[in-house]
């Protein structure tokens, strides 16, 4: 009786405190490639994508759940009602009304033509109706892309005045390759990279965007000469730009 009391007490976790809670215990040790490979899948795959195909049977329901997957608006549109048509048309009427005018501005500053600012507007969200999933995202051109793109990346090297047809080529090839790269991130599911990127690292973009879009403005608002404007996005170099065309105009007015 004694013996037996004492060896529950110790199984118990000692004498007189209290009793131990039940232990954990430890996981097997895995193989090093199991356990990459479990690393990776939740890395690339942590909502597994391909659930909804695995457990539907036969060929062709397999493959309309690969269509599903791929284009969501199959998923959507067979239980699409009268009135969510309403809302939406109510949206987009109110989206067009500021996404016409900003998509002519962005083309002005991507040095192109204004119907390429009209078809970046409304063929991007119309793309990502049949192939997004997000209901809360923003989808087309921005002013930090169109700047950079026509100010210092085509425009310091082709005018696009004088060469206005190799300038359009260049600009059709550098967004073919800007949406390649794109793609290949959404097929890799590399948006995991974001995470990466501290909250200090997005707020300063966001102050430098708006700096840079602020400062290429000013020789719109001065109504300087654009051939000899720099296409620096320095604040140095804008402000040098915007003093020393300021001071030549002065002076051609003395002069006349």
């Amino acid at each position: 009786m004694r013996g037996s009391a004492v060896d529950d007490a110790a199984r118990n976790g000692g004498g007189g405190g209290a009793a131990a809670g039940p232990r954990v215990p430890v996981p097997p040790a895995r193989p090093f490639l199991e356990t990459f490979g479990a690393n990776v899948k939740e890395t690339f795959l942590p909502d597994d994508p391909f659930r909804a195909v695995r457990r539907e049977r036969g060929c062709r329901r397999r493959a309309m759940a690969v269509l599903r997957y791929v284009f969501p608006i199959f998923e959507w549109a067979p239980a699409y009602t009268l009135g969510t048509l309403k809302s939406d048309l109510v949206a987009g009427i109110t989206i067009a009304s500021l996404a016409i005018p900003q998509g002519i501005s962005y083309a002005s500053l991507a040095n192109l033509p204004d119907i390429l600012g009209l078809y970046s507007s409304f063929v991007p969200p119309l793309v990502y109706a049949m192939m997004g999933s997000s209901k809360d995202l923003a989808v087309g051109t921005v002013a930090v892309g169109s700047l950079l793109m026509g100010s210092l990346l085509l425009s310091a090297k082709v005018s696009p005045v004088q060469q206005k047809e190799l300038y359009l080529h260049l600009a059709f090839t550098a967004t073919f390759f800007a949406g390649v790269f794109q793609a290949l991130l959404g097929i890799f599911r590399l948006g995991f990279i974001v995470d990466f990127l501290s909250h200090a690292t997005i707020v300063g973009f966001m102050g430098g965007a708006a700096t840079v879009v602020c400062l290429q403005q000013l020789k719109g608002m001065f109504g300087l000469d654009h051939d000899h404007f720099t296409t620096s996005t320095d604040i140095v170099s804008v402000m040098h730009s915007v003093f020393s065309n300021i001071h030549l105009d002065c002076v051609r007015i003395e002069i006349d």
